[in-house]
Order: structure tokens, then C-alpha cells, then sequence
């Protein structure tokens, strides 16, 4: 008389979905809860509403792996730099945020944004997100600079600041109407994936680092 036979058994059964964190920093106002509104509920608050602490989940299915992706969203501003620091632990990946409209939220990635996650994070890989995108060629933005004597963030500016602090690549998107939002957490999940060794990768760099994501919005 033969046996159960559990290798069936345990084929037959889903598979236990593979968790994933990602944190979301930088500077206050460059759009990071939009940005995670967007992808988890696809809307755009009318309001800015300053965050302290907040959680996002998501639940995918890559190269036919399920994740249950946890999203961390974080305070920018110096006060809540002691609270922000908590989100660190076991992070997979960070996404560190600046606004095409506010070239110093592009200058702190590199002063602030890069070494608090060097600090607290050791070997998580970081993909740098431009968002705002749509107001690249919005006039009113555009004046408001030029009073400023500044210049609306170009990607090929960007590109080198992600070279540079050793980024995976730099993606844009608008967390208005939607562009681009989508390929940054798919992105994402395929650099942590492919880290894990659970999904190849199609291309390797050199230097550990690609800009081949890189998107002109």
C-alpha cells in the first residue's frame, strides 16, 4: 500500500508570500506620500498634509513570485530625524525621493539623504526618484524658479548625482497623473528579487550600478 505523497501535497499548496520592505525618503514637500498614495490607492490628495509616520502595503505577483511589499513612508523635516531612523530595520531597499522643481531636495540627497541611509542601512541598494515630472514644463514653476535664479531639475543632472552616490539608477515620475509610478516600484521589487537571487538579472554593471532605468518623462 503506498504512502501520502507530501512533495504533491506541499506542490498543490500557495506559495507563502515573500516580504519585501521599502523606505521612502526625503526632503519634506518633494511628493513621497503622493508618490505611495498613487501606486497602493491610485489617487492624488488635494492637501499637503505633513507626514510623521505611515505604512503602505501591496501585494504583487513578480516573475510569478508573490510579495507582500511593505512600503515606509517617512517625515523629511529635522525634527522627526530621531523617529525616521526606527524605519531602518531590515530594509531591502530604499528610494530616496527629490523634486524636479526644488534643485536643493536634489542637493540634500547627496549632504543629508545618502549618508543617514548609509548609516542605518549597510548593503540595502537605493534607486533615486525624481518626482514632480509634470511640472517640467509648467511656466508658472518655471518663473518661480527663474526668480530664484535656479533651474528645473534635468535628468542628465540627476543621472550623475545617482552615478555618483552609487544609486542603482534615477527614475521620474508624477504622482499627478500617474506616469511613471508604476515602473518604479516594479523596478524596485526586480533589484531586491534579483539581490536575492531569486529572479535573474538581464544586465550587470561594471561598477555595481546601472542607469538603465533611467526615464525622461
Amino acid at each position: 500500500m503506498d504512502g501520502p505523497k507530501p512533495s504533491s501535497d506541499a506542490a498543490a499548496s500557495p506559495q507563502t508570500p515573500h516580504l519585501i520592505k521599502i523606505v521612502v525618503v526625503g526632503d519634506g514637500a518633494v511628493g513621497k506620500t503622493t508618490l505611495l498614495l498613487r501606486h497602493v490607492e491610485n489617487r492624488f490628495p488635494e492637501t499637503y498634509v505633513p507626514t510623521v509616520f505611515e505604512n503602505y502595503y501591496s501585494e504583487v505577483v513578480v516573475d510569478g513570485i508573490p510579495v507582500n511589499m511593505g512600503l515606509w513612508d517617512t517625515a523629511g523635516q529635522e525634527d522627526f530625524d530621531r523617529l525616521r531612523s526606527l524605519s531602518y530595520n531590515d530594509t531591502n531597499l530604499v528610494l530616496i525621493v527629490y523634486s524636479v522643481d526644488s534643485p536643493s531636495s536634489l542637493a540634500n540627497v547627496q549632504s543629508k539623504w545618502v549618508p543617514e541611509v548609509k548609516h542605518h542601512v549597510k548593503d540595502a541598494p537605493y534607486i533615486l526618484v525624481g518626482t514632480k515630472a509634470d511640472l517640467r514644463k509648467d511656466e508658472h514653476t518655471l518663473e518661480k524658479l527663474r526668480a530664484r535664479n535656479q533651474k528645473i531639475v534635468e535628468l542628465d543632472v540627476a543621472a550623475a548625482t545617482a552615478k555618483e552616490i552609487g544609486a542603482h539608477c534615477v527614475m521620474e515620475c508624477s504622482a499627478l497623473t500617474g506616469v511613471g509610478v508604476k515602473e518604479i516600484f516594479d523596478e524596485a521589487l526586480k533589484v531586491v528579487l534579483t539581490k536575492q537571487g531569486l529572479i535573474k538579472s538581464k544586465s550587470k554593471s561594471k561598477a555595481g550600478t546601472s542607469n538603465e532605468c533611467c526615464t525622461i518623462l
